[in-house]
């Protein structure tokens, strides 16, 4: 004998399997309508996960960027650094309150932490450089110390970084990035020739990584020089910002070396306990933590607008499902008059309904993969497909069958069984 619970679990399943059944006939049946009505759920899917992969995508490329344009643990110390934009006023006041950053600070730093804290100058002039008849035009003309290439990690994929000995010596020596290695020595190695800035050579001794774009801005049209060369050719400027790092030997972490430096500006300063710094900093995780600001306000903004597009479906699956009860009036009669339960109809078209969605949801998962796969080739950039928009995305489209299938299925067991016989 079948107790009770058992027999409640084996009534229900066989009704399930008479639903699918009679659902999976119904789609086959009409093969056009089902494939019309499955667009918008694939079309909606498909979005959601494509646009959280660009989402994704673009983080991971922020933090690779800003990491080699960067460095992982190095700051920066000048009048003003920030990140976004700031009003005319934000920065007016800002030139009032905050110290210029001279060359003497750097040295007082360099005498006070220096055991601490590695430092180097950074000075940038846009400049174009000549080789021979050959000219680029903007580049980013750096000077540094040759302690930068530690600092900022710097990858030299051809030769080295310039040396502190070579920077004593005042010799003119330079690293170039990729698009200049490009434009003046096109199939040929650089190394040991020369470039001319505003009438100075220099020579190549090493050529940088291929570092791509910041914020829309080239990392591979720069140039490093050393300081003291850098000042021949322009001039001592009113300010300098200074990059630092923890020397490894330490034990110092970034916000620990950045609080060295801080300090010991502040008594250079004159700054009272209480009062705000008279000088900007700037670190890596302030510019991720603008970079996740940003694509926060993306998610906030494109996430729903992609799923209206799922919404529609759901809409689409509704109409059709309306239509279809209405065709399968004389059906749902017949199953009425042979006993078919309530619970038994409404199953029948919300499992449809269900069903359609899930298709609709896993074309449209898979599509959005292999497009973002594609993009990710054809554009050389990593579009991740996470779990979090896979799960966003199937949830939504079944919650959009669910719905969509509710009503109909309501019409549909709200039938009188004589009249539905009598329909045609």
């Amino acid at each position: 004998m079948i107790s009770p619970p058992h027999f409640f679990l084996r009534s229900y399943y066989t009704s399930l399997t008479t639903a699918s059944h009679l659902a999976w006939d119904s789609i086959r049946a009409h093969k056009l309508r089902s494939a019309l009505t499955l667009l918008g759920i694939i079309i909606g899917v498909a979005s959601v996960v494509l646009v959280g992969a660009a989402i994704d995508g673009l983080g991971v490329y922020a933090a690779d960027s800003t990491a080699k344009a960067f460095g992982t643990e190095s700051y920066l110390v000048a009048q003003i650094a920030q990140v976004g934009r700031s009003t005319p006023a934000e920065r007016a006041a800002k030139l009032r309150r905050n110290k210029r950053i001279r060359r003497e600070d750097l040295a007082f730093l360099k005498e006070s932490t220096g055991d601490q804290i590695l430092y180097s100058p950074y000075r940038l002039r846009i400049e174009d450089v000549k080789r021979g008849n050959e000219t680029f035009e903007g580049a980013a003309i750096i000077g540094t110390a040759a302690a930068i290439s530690e600092i900022r990690d710097i990858a030299v994929v051809q030769g080295r970084y310039f040396t502190s000995q070579e920077e004593r010596a005042h010799q003119n020596v330079c690293v170039i990035g990729y698009e200049i290695t490009q434009a003046l020595f096109p199939g040929s190695s650089p190394l040991d020739l020369t470039v001319r800035i505003r009438g100075l050579d220099f020579r190549v001794v090493g050529v940088q990584d291929k570092l791509g774009s910041v914020g829309g801005n080239s990392q591979d049209n720069q140039i490093y020089i050393p300081t003291d060369s850098f000042t021949r050719i322009f001039g001592q400027e009113a300010s300098m910002a200074i990059f630092g790092k923890p020397r490894p030997e330490t034990g110092l972490d970034l916000e620990a070396g950045l609080d060295v430096t801080r300090a010991a500006l502040r008594t250079r300063f004159a700054v009272k306990p209480g009062e705000a710094d008279k000088f900007d900093t700037l670190t890596p995780d302030a510019i991720r933590g603008f970079v996740d600001q940003i694509l926060g306000l993306i998610k906030a903004i494109v996430i729903p607008v992609t799923m209206i597009s799922l919404v529609v479906g759901g809409i689409v699956i509704m109409n059709i499902m309306l239509v279809s009860v209405t065709e399968r009036t004389r059906e749902i009669g017949i199953r009425k008059s042979v006993g078919a339960k309530h619970d038994d109809i409404m199953l029948q078209f919300l499992v449809e309904a269900v069903m359609l969605a899930a298709m609709g949801g896993a074309v449209g998962l898979a599509g959005g993969a292999l497009m973002a796969k594609v993009l990710s080739l054809a554009l050389e950039v990593n579009l991740p497909v996470t779990t979090t928009y896979v799960v966003l995305a199937l949830v939504v489209s079944t919650l959009a069958g669910v719905l969509s299938g509710w009503y109909p299925a309501s019409r549909a067991t709200q039938m009188d069984p004589i009249a539905a016989l009598r329909a045609e």
